[in-house]
């Protein structure tokens, strides 16, 4: 035989859905393969070579058994995608040494390959002439395409199949199944007809839910975390639902779950929810690293399941501005208690507390927070949470060139209420997508501390363009207003300051805020409005190295926006990128470039893991 031909008047379902397997051509692949293609159509010829196993072979891959072996495979692989674009009349050649592959058996493998050629002939691309999956559930919706007189793509096939299927088990039909099916090629004619027939069986219940590969979580936490509603009619976007929370908690490896074959009498279906549970305890440790700021380090010890109920204890230590040129060491120490699945299955309560030293360039302080608190998630993009927290809050502040102080003290019982909405495609590296965090937090002050509300916005976006979104401009907005309270009766990590990695590089860290006269004695705080923008242009020069160039800007004002005794300030510079398995490594050099002029006008520079926003 030299020639397979693939022209059936009638076409097993399945290989008419076979899809094709897509190996990339490397600059790697046998460089003595002739690869032609009888076909004008350059897609379909990309396709091809896309799915050729003897393209994908590489040079030091080249043995004659493999040879033998993937010139074997490559009529499977062509044909399917042939019928994946339509074509079914094609005709597919390997020749080895011009011999057939497929005559050659397994064990007669030639002792060397000179010359390998892969001739396909495509033929007509063939239209859909009849197009039906009955009985279909409503409100099912068929891929576009699957219609009389549009090209029969095999994969279209499938779609409408799975869809059909898909849209009797969103209905409570969970034995929904394919129980006829006539695909027909007419060759004379270029049509296929494709008539599916479904069955949608009993509309069923969550019945029973089994645990199997739990080790020390408890079997009824897991059932709660899960939260399949059991005695509710079946949903297959439950299970799903089911198996995010599972896997969220990080208390498991993997965690998913299958129906049962049969139907518990009269109309339930049980579920087993399998788990691999991860390792009970994790340390790790991050770093940045600033020119003007320091060196700030941090550990954090993770217990995943401290109770036995998937609770999560996280102690996590931080020392911040080591060598930092114009302030003096921060440290601090936060504990938090997690646990998923309170009040309902995608609420998790949190308890948390906090001391910290704060050695900033105008004052220098110690807290003490504690609160609880409460994290819903409504869907893979939404998260809200809301807390209430007591905070102290005592230190001195200094006056502009140190030579006065002055002591203060704050006491507060706040309420803040947030909520982040995240569509970012990578949250490390994102280039389509936005992000948006809110937060408002109502204030009690005790003593001399006022009361009030502090609202913040944080709004990212992305937009990527080019060949594989080569180009990446991402944007950023920064907003936040103290009311109600006097400035200076306001916590003084509440107020806002703005210059450093997080607001505007290039100028110095809290280098921007509100100058106010004590009698004849000038201190800096922060203020109470403030505004701040930031833009990217993201540029992938290989695989691995990107180059940014950005520029910031922000504003501090007091009693309200671009006002008053307020100023602005703005830096610009340039970045590199190294893309990492867990995110790119950062390096970002900037100067100020406009706005209040501050002390320090040299370069800045800071390396961290990730992007910058």
């Amino acid at each position: 035989m030299t020639q397979r031909r693939h022209a059936l008047s009638r076409l097993p379902f399945v290989l008419c859905l076979a899809a094709a397997l897509t190996v990339g051509h490397t600059s790697h692949a046998l460089d003595r393969v002739q690869f032609t293609v009888a076909s004008p159509d350059e897609d379909l010829g990309s396709a091809l070579r896309a799915a050729s196993a003897l393209l994908a072979l590489s040079n030091d891959e080249d043995q004659p058994d493999q040879v033998l072996a993937a010139a074997r495979a490559e009529y499977g692989r062509l044909v399917g995608a042939l019928y994946a674009q339509g074509h079914y009349s094609a005709v597919v050649s390997v020749l080895l040494d011009g011999r057939e592959a497929a005559n050659i058996a397994p064990l007669d493998a030639p002792q060397r390959v000179a010359r390998i050629e892969v001739r396909v002939d495509p033929g007509p691309q063939f239209r859909f002439s009849q197009t039906s999956v009955t009985p279909l559930a409503p409100e099912t919706e068929l891929p576009d395409g699957f219609a009389p007189g549009e090209p029969a793509l095999s994969g279209l096939v499938r779609q409408a199949v799975t869809a059909g299927v898909d849209g009797w088990r969103a209905q409570g039909h969970a034995k929904a199944r394919v129980t006829g099916q006539d695909v027909v090629a007419d060759h004379p004619n270029r049509a296929l007809a494709a008539r599916v027939a479904i069955t949608p069986g009993p509309r069923l219940r969550f019945g029973p839910v089994d645990v199997l590969g739990q080790q020390r979580t408890r079997e009824n936490r897991i059932r709660k975390i899960a939260g399949i509603p059991q005695g509710e009619v079946f949903d297959p976007a439950e299970i799903d639902r089911a198996e995010n929370r599972l896997r969220r908690t990080g208390t498991f490896a993997s965690a998913t779950i299958t129906e049962d074959e049969g139907i518990t009498p009269p109309d339930l279906l049980g579920t087993t929810i399998t788990v691999v549970e991860e390792k009970t305890r994790r340390l790790s440790f991050g770093a940045e690293v600033s020119s003007l700021e320091g060196l700030d380090l941090s550990t954090a010890w993770l217990h995943r399941n401290l109770l036995g109920g998937a609770e999560r204890l996280r102690i996590e230590g931080r020392v911040g501005n080591i060598g930092a040129s114009n302030n003096g060491v921060d440290y601090g120490l936060r504990l938090d208690i997690d646990r998923p699945a309170t009040l309902t299955p995608d609420t998790t309560a949190r308890f948390s507390t906090e001391i910290d030293h704060l050695d900033e360039p105008d004052y220098r302080a110690n807290s003490f927070s504690a609160g609880i608190g409460f994290t819903h998630i409504f869907s893979d993009s939404l998260t809200g949470r809301i807390d209430l927290a007591y905070s102290i809050i005592d230190g001195t502040e200094f006056s502009d060139d140190r030579s006065v102080s002055r002591d203060f003290q704050f006491r507060s019982l706040s309420l803040p209420i947030g909520a982040v909405w995240d569509r970012r495609d990578d949250s490390a590296d994102a280039k389509r997508g936005y992000y948006i965090e809110a937060e408002v937090k109502p204030f009690l002050g005790f003593g001399t501390t006022g009361s009030g509300l502090r609202a913040t916005a944080d709004l990212r976006g992305y937009r990527g363009f080019g060949a594989d979104d080569r180009f990446v401009i991402a944007a950023r907005a920064q907003a936040g207003i103290i009311t109600g309270s006097a400035l200076l009766e306001t916590p003084r990590d509440d107020l806002f300051f703005s210059g450093g990695g997080g607001t505007v590089r290039g100028q110095p860290f809290q280098s921007l805020g509100i100058n106010v006269l004590r009698g004849p004695i000038s201190y800096k705080i922060g203020g109470n409005h403030f505004v701040a923008g930031s833009l990217e242009l993201r540029t992938r020069v290989t695989r691995n190295i990107g180059v940014v160039g950005f520029v910031d800007a922000a504003r501090v004002d007091v009693g309200s926006f671009f006002d008053g005794p307020g100023d602005w300030h703005a830096g610009a510079g340039l970045g590199l990128r190294y893309a990492t398995g867990f995110g790119p490594i950062r390096l970002d050099v900037a100067a100020p470039a406009g706005g209040r002029k501050s002390e320090d006008r040299g370069v800045q520079i800071y390396v961290g893991l990730g992007q910058s926003f």
